[in-house]
């Protein structure tokens, strides 16, 4: 049995984010979001593997105060993202890196001991091939699709399809991916139609999030509709998705079904919505936005 269940692997980014309201620079990248959630939770079954410039080493201490194992290495430079949002709905974004980082190599990784192993990519060069398909032999391999659609040109990130998908997606178990990234990456505007051929290449268990609209999840050949959960006020969506997939995982490595994970997700991404940063509320409050709808009492389902 691994030591940990959940394992993720990403860079820590410094972050300036930019709303129509205000601008705000903070620590970032999946790596953060999902450390920061998972302590929220159940940080000690969490193993976070990342990498920063040494002025940021600061920023893995404290996470390390929050219970979480990390295991950090030191970089020339930490990864800087810039988030432009255009509109108050923030469904429109523009994205630039001002440095960058080397991928992780199989030697980075030699600490990896988990159940679940996801891939934080924000850039497609994060993770090779190679270094995922070594993943896939200590664990189920997860990733969000989004950083391998990501190419840096001028330092603006720029939208791409993922050239090497077919071979990678054989050692992916969970695939994330929203509307616009399900369409750059299978050419599928029918959301079903894109989840079957996802699964096609390889792909065990298809999420696919549609905001507002909800998810919809695909495995072991069974289609599962999960709402949305209706936000008091949205201030940051930055990180969202991977606070979705902290909240998915986590669930799903206790037993849950697809559709008690994913409205257990929702419901904390409707949280992390209404603040700046990384998810900072507890289970409880997850659970009383889930009870707030009627949605699972129509169904029967009782969470």
């Amino acid at each position: 049995m691994a030591k940990y269940r959940l394992c993720c692997i990403g860079f820590i980014t410094k972050d300036k984010v930019v709303t129509p309201q205000e601008t705000v620079s903070m620590p970032g990248g999946t790596a953060y979001y999902f450390a920061h959630a998972m302590s929220r939770l159940q940080p000690a079954g969490l193993q976070l593997v990342t990498a920063v410039g040494k002025d940021d080493l600061s920023v893995v201490e404290d996470i390390r105060q929050l219970g979480i194992d990390v295991d950090c290495h030191q970089i020339p430079q930490t990864v800087c993202f810039e988030n432009i949002y255009h509109s108050v709905s923030q469904s429109d974004r523009t994205q630039r890196v001002t440095a960058a980082a080397a991928p992780f190599s199989i030697d980075d990784l030699k600490a990896v001991d988990a159940d679940v192993i996801h891939l934080g990519s924000l850039l497609r060069s994060d993770f090779s091939v190679e270094v995922i398909s070594q993943l896939a032999k200590r664990g189920k391999v997860s990733a969000d699709v989004q950083g391998f659609l990501r190419e840096v040109h001028h330092e603006e990130v720029k939208p791409v399809d993922w050239t090497e998908k077919r071979e990678a997606l054989r050692y992916i178990h969970t695939l994330k991916a929203n509307h616009d990234e399900m369409l750059t990456i299978t050419g599928c505007e029918e959301p079903h139609e894109a989840a079957l051929m996802l699964a096609d290449w390889g792909v065990k268990e298809v999420v696919l999030t549609f905001d507002e609209e909800g998810s919809l999840i695909y495995t072991r050949g069974e289609f599962t509709d999960v709402p949305a959960y209706p936000t008091a006020k949205l201030v940051d969506a930055t990180g969202c998705g991977d606070t979705y997939m902290v909240g998915y995982l986590y669930q799903r490595s206790l037993g849950a079904s697809p559709y008690e994970a994913g409205c257990f997700a929702a419901a904390m991404c409707t949280i992390k919505l209404q603040g700046f940063g990384p998810f900072s509320a507890n289970e409880k409050a997850v659970r009383q936005i889930m009870s707030s709808s009627n949605s699972l009492e129509k169904l029967g389902i009782k969470i």
